[in-house]
C-alpha cells in the first residue's frame, strides 16, 4: 500500500477530499519528523512509539574487497508496535487464513 492508497482510503472513510486528506497526512508525517529531530519520543496509544536510537561509530568490512571501513555515528529512527496493534494484526491474519 502506498501513501496515495492510504490517502484514498482515509478520504473515503472520512468524507474529506483527497486534497484535504493528503494535506493532513503530510502534516502528520512532517510533525513526526520534526519532533524526532528535536529528540522527542512519540507515543500513539494502541499503535506504537517512535524514538531515536544513537548508533556509535564502528568499523565494518566491505564485502567485495574485505577492506575495513569506518561507519560514522548515526542517529536512526526506531518504531516499536504496541502490544494491542500486534494482537489486532495477528487476529486479523488468523481470521483471513481461516476463510
Amino acid at each position: 500500500m502506498t501513501k496515495a492508497d492510504i490517502v484514498e482510503k482515509v478520504a473515503e472513510g472520512t468524507g474529506l477530499t483527497k486534497l484535504e486528506t493528503e494535506a493532513i497526512i503530510e502534516g502528520f508525517l512532517n510533525t513526526l519528523v520534526k519532533s524526532l529531530r528535536e529528540g522527542n519520543r512519540i507515543e500513539i496509544r494502541g499503535f506504537g512509539s517512535f524514538k531515536i536510537k544513537e548508533k556509535s561509530e564502528r568499523y565494518a568490512r566491505n564485502p567485495r574487497t574485505g577492506e575495513k571501513v569506518l561507519v560514522p555515528q548515526q542517529f536512526v529512527p526506531v518504531f516499536k508496535f504496541s502490544k494491542d496493534f500486534k494482537q489486532a494484526v495477528d487476529r486479523g491474519m488468523k481470521e483471513n487464513k481461516s476463510n
